[in-house]
């Protein structure tokens, strides 16, 4: 089904930058809406529950998976992460923009069920500065960041499955990239279709 909002999936090795760059448009533009995902992690720093995440059991997770609620889901660094279809379509159907920072699966899962969803893919400018953010976070053992650098081998190799690519060299300078892609995407034939309908169907009129 066609909704009037778009859908933009973000996705990225961790310690690209990702969320921050999320974040900081979600700030400047207040027709993007953020979806929360569900996760079996725990809450790291000053997460909340139901802000950042919904922190949930495993025996939840399964509930929700039995019962078709997740547009997507998948195992990333031994915890699952899901989001929920049914507040993606309320969200699309009243016009706002949403947007979702997922593991490459489930951007790629999405793209099957919403067709006219914008997949981004956030690149770090190299494998060392990469490391160097993750070491600089401070939230992982050396043994953890070594695993999430091997997956960062595999997430990125996936990186030609996706619309547009940032390389978050200069934060700055990646924000403006991602405005630029959502702006874009709004000016669209198809998505001022959806959008506007009104305006286009009196417009058309015979």
């Amino acid at each position: 089904m066609d909704y009037p909002g778009n859908l933009f999936v973000v996705a990225a090795p961790s310690g690209a930058g990702k969320s921050s760059l999320v974040k900081a448009l979600l700030e400047l533009d207040s027709r993007v809406q953020p979806s929360v995902s569900h996760t079996t992690r725990a809450p790291r720093g000053q997460e909340k529950h139901g802000r950042e995440y919904f922190f949930v059991s495993e025996q939840e997770f399964d509930a929700m998976v039995a019962a078709s609620g997740f547009v997507e889901w998948a195992h990333v660094h031994n915890h699952r992460y899901g989001t929920s279809k049914k507040a993606i379509e309320e969200r699309m159907a009243q016009g706002a923009d949403v947007i979702l920072e997922i593991d490459y699966q489930g951007a790629i899962q999405i793209k099957h069920i919403f067709a006219n969803a914008i997949s981004i893919f956030i690149l770090p400018p190299s494998w060392e500065e990469l490391r160097s953010r993750l070491e600089r976070r401070g939230e992982d053992s050396p043994a953890v960041i070594d695993v999430r650098m091997k997956n960062a081998a595999i997430e990125v190799s996936q990186v030609d499955k996706f619309d547009f690519v940032i390389i978050n060299e200069l934060f700055d300078r990646a924000l403006f990239d991602l405005k630029a892609i959502v702006h874009s995407q709004r000016l669209k034939y198809a998505a001022q279709r959806r959008s506007r309908a009104e305006t286009f169907k009196a417009l058309l009129a015979p």
